[in-house]
């Protein structure tokens, strides 16, 4: 069990979108103070949020953000980057942005993290994962969070001797601007960030947000085939 009341936390991309609702939740929920952060962050009018540049394809930059947020407790690796990018016809500088992004931007927050957490008791990293990690059709986005959650259950061995608890979230489509052009159906940010706050004061390691990301994931244990998705 991990109480959010008065806690410390970093949330990654905390000025938008998702990012912003699991600020504001974490703020609900009784969080002492939030680090938030964006490319260029704006200031905040809650003295409790601390607003921070960060670039996560940059280690001096993650480095920097773990230097300054060094009493975090809880860390939530909400960053990410969405290009419409075919896996066999889009630009590879898209390809290897995405993962620079998705996967290599979440592990340096980590790395850089996991020595604060070990300090501060042990703590939670939580990493922001998909439907699309299990389902197939959505070129180097899907495959990047494929390979983030890969990367989640390996780190949720490595941090268990130090005490940190390691949640992965799966969701399918929140109503933000990343996905607005997508025909999905779309849960409401805050609805999501109330889920996710739940989950982890409950301790679990796995969060599956909606109905969508059930079945996909049961969908696992069947024919590849059955993993495919279509939207609309």
């Amino acid at each position: 069990m991990t109480s959010i009341e008065g806690t410390i936390a970093v949330v990654t991309g905390g000025q938008r979108g998702l990012g912003r609702a699991f600020t504001e939740a974490l703020l609900r929920r009784g969080a002492a103070k939030v680090y938030v952060t964006a490319r260029a962050p704006r200031p905040s009018e809650d003295e409790r949020v601390v607003a921070l540049p960060l670039d996560v394809t940059d280690e001096d930059s993650v480095a920097a953000l773990a230097e300054r947020a060094s009493d975090a407790r809880l860390v939530l690796n909400n960053a990410g980057v969405l290009h419409p990018s075919p896996l066999l016809t889009g630009p590879m500088t898209d390809v290897l942005a995405t993962f620079d992004t998705n996967v290599f931007g979440a592990l340096r927050v980590v790395r850089a993290f996991a020595p604060v957490l070990a300090a501060n008791g042990g703590g939670v990293l939580v990493d922001l994962h998909s439907l699309l990690s299990w389902a197939s059709g959505s070129g180097a986005y899907g495959a990047s969070k494929a390979a983030l959650w890969s990367l989640t259950n390996s780190l949720r061995t490595d941090l268990a001797p130090q005490g940190t608890h390691v949640v992965g979230v799966h969701l399918g489509f929140a109503d933000t601007d990343m996905v607005a052009s997508m025909p999905a159906d779309k849960l409401a940010p805050s609805t999501v960030a109330d889920i996710v706050m739940t989950g982890i004061e409950a301790g679990q390691s796995e969060i599956l947000v909606d109905d969508a990301s059930r079945q996909i994931k049961a969908a696992l244990s069947g024919p590849v085939e059955g993993l495919a998705l279509a939207l609309g």
